[in-house]
């Protein structure tokens, strides 16, 4: 596998206390050094005016006039240091590259994930929070569509534990993008409610599910299998993006989702599958886990999983009635009927 990295992204820190740690990208490069087949490759750091694609210019340079101030807390969450504007300038570099290296058409073991930080899933438009200065993700799906003939309609399916509220409100209202979030319920933002499907062009091209806590493998693969699988070949993209979020996971200090590890290996190769079954270029971009240990080795199975690894299926004790709730919530909402046999 092909890793996205850089040391210039080590050089923002939020603070000692902060749970978005350069430790955390440190951690992920001690876990993948026993693995076979890791290559890391650096890039050029995104320009502004490759940002301002999705973000508002005067924002951004209030961004950077920030930086250049010497930082500090940009909201209670979302802290800067000197160096925060060229890392989060190589962050999205590095999802762009990672967008491009997935075009390029290198074979299933080689696919591109950018280990950028900050992250980005929860920047708007106009603003920076929940850790997020720039939406890596949404800049590296803009970036391929005007660089690249070939890319008519990317989507993005975003596993992080939080709710990619930026990711969604960039591209609300257009059809050419299809934003998937499978996120926590009622944790940080608050937002992605299953009725939030898109509005005009982009009216039933954004797909919420909201998984209740306690949620564990067999919900979310449910979630994939039932719905997010078909969502996607029914949309056929030309680009599939992943916000790769580790945070589900039930050692991660800040969610209530009791995810495996495995089941990181089972959701990508999910993404693998419906990738090829649609002939969608496929790459995945960090966003948090904040577990160093459990983030690490959800990375370094990621990685085994494209280098041939078989994942294992969890026992399946079928879906929790809770989930079931949501993802037949979540099917309506979409047109369409999903029934669960509830007769144990």
């Amino acid at each position: 596998m092909r890793f996205g990295y850089s040391d210039v992204c080590l050089e923002h820190d939020p603070g000692a206390r902060h749970p978005e740690t350069p430790d955390r990208l440190r951690a992920i490069r001690e876990g993948l050094k026993r693995k076979h087949g890791v290559e890391y490759v650096d890039a050029d750091p995104a320009s502004i005016d490759t940002i301002a694609a999705v973000h508002d210019r005067e924002y951004l340079e209030s961004v950077r006039e920030f930086c250049a101030d010497g930082g500090g807390e940009w909201d209670p969450d979302t802290s800067a240091v000197e160096e925060t504007w060229d890392a989060l300038s190589k962050s999205a570099g590095l999802a762009c590259w990672a967008a491009d290296a997935a075009l390029e058409g290198a074979d299933g073991r080689r696919t591109p994930f950018s280990l950028g930080r900050p992250p980005g899933h929860h920047a708007v438009y106009d603003d920076a929070m929940g850790f997020c200065f720039a939406n890596n993700v949404a800049v590296a799906a803009q970036h391929a569509m005007d660089s690249n003939d070939a890319v008519e309609r990317v989507a993005i399916v975003d596993w992080d534990v939080h709710h990619g509220n930026g990711t969604q409100d960039l591209f609300y209202d257009r059809g050419d993008v299809f934003v998937v979030s499978l996120h926590e319920d009622g944790l940080y933002p608050g937002t992605g409610h299953a009725d939030e499907v898109g509005e005009g062009d982009g009216e039933g091209t954004t797909m919420n599910l909201p998984m209740p806590a306690g949620s564990d493998d067999v919900d979310y693969l449910a979630a994939f299998d039932d719905l997010i699988d078909p969502a996607l070949e029914a949309f056929d993209p030309d680009l599939l993006l992943v916000s790769a979020g580790f945070d589900a996971h039930r050692h991660d200090p800040i969610s209530r989702v009791r995810l495996s590890t495995e089941a990181y290996a089972l959701m990508t190769d999910r993404m693998r599958t419906v990738a090829d079954d649609v002939g969608a270029a496929l790459a995945l971009v960090l966003e948090g886990g904040y577990g160093l240990e459990v983030l690490a080795d959800s990375i370094s199975l990621v990685h085994e999983t494209f280098d041939g690894r078989a994942p294992m299926e969890p026992e399946d004790d079928g879906i929790s009635d809770d989930a079931a709730d949501v993802l037949k919530e979540v099917a309506e909402a979409h047109g369409q009927d999903l029934e669960y046999d509830r007769s144990e």
